[in-house]
């Protein structure tokens, strides 16, 4: 069974349409590149897929049930901006989410914490935004979800911690689980993506796996990107 269809998904803000019609299917066990330029829709996208907008029109299923607090529990979504009390400290922020997610793990969160070298007794308003996004990170990733939503989950860090980024999602979703993750830094999560999704004008222009799609257009997604938005 498919992990979560989006079925011609359209949502307008006032008389501006983000998305007029988009179908996406996630499957168990896939690592899904939810591409396109500011403005396309990827965000707004997130938010319908968490239940935190409803749609104009269309459906999304998980698990072949509608969305809602059941799926709610089952997904783990970074958004694109921080949502965590700034005032708290980071064992603070663990322990919010012990209390909030049943399948949080707080060992995961600590070993995490040492991995990107951050201080658990740190207050989250002397962070650079860098670091508050490892900690969302973190937070995140610590949750034993059947679905991980990233949306633009290495904006700002520095190029030498991408990498150790990448590897901790690679390292740290369960078998069987899927993510999608939403990027402008194509070039550097392509190696990791098994299927590319690119939104262009509200549609989806372009959708398919990541190797069929290099081979046959004999091109990185990076590539296959720029030439589908210029």
């Amino acid at each position: 069974m498919d992990l979560m269809t989006c079925e011609g998904m359209k949502k307008r803000y006032g008389t501006h349409e983000v998305l007029k019609g988009v179908d996406i299917t996630v499957r168990p066990d896939r690592i899904v590149g939810l591409l396109g330029k500011n403005g396309a829709g990827k965000s707004t996208l997130f938010k319908l897929m968490n239940d935190l907008l409803v749609p104009d029109e269309g459906r999304i299923l998980f698990r072949g049930e509608p969305i809602g607090e059941k799926s709610k529990a089952r997904i783990s979504y970074l958004p694109e901006r921080t949502y965590l009390d700034r005032d708290m400290k980071i064992s603070g922020a663990l322990r919010f989410f012990a209390e909030f997610y049943g399948d949080f793990s707080a060992d995961r969160a600590r070993e995490l914490l040492r991995e990107l070298e951050l201080d658990g007794d740190m207050r989250i308003r002397k962070m650079s935004k860098g670091m508050q996004e490892k900690l969302q990170l973190i937070l995140v990733m610590s949750r034993e979800a059947d679905l991980y939503l990233l949306d633009e989950p290495l904006g700002g860090v520095d190029p030498s911690t991408r990498e150790t980024i990448l590897d901790t999602i690679l390292s740290n979703f369960r078998e069987g689980a899927s993510l999608v993750i939403s990027t402008h830094m194509i070039a550097e999560v392509e190696r990791i993506l098994d299927e590319v999704v690119i939104l262009k004008d509200g549609v989806v222009a372009v959708s398919g796996a990541a190797d069929e799609l290099r081979e046959r257009e004999m091109a990185s997604i990076d590539e296959i990107f720029r030439r589908t938005v210029k």
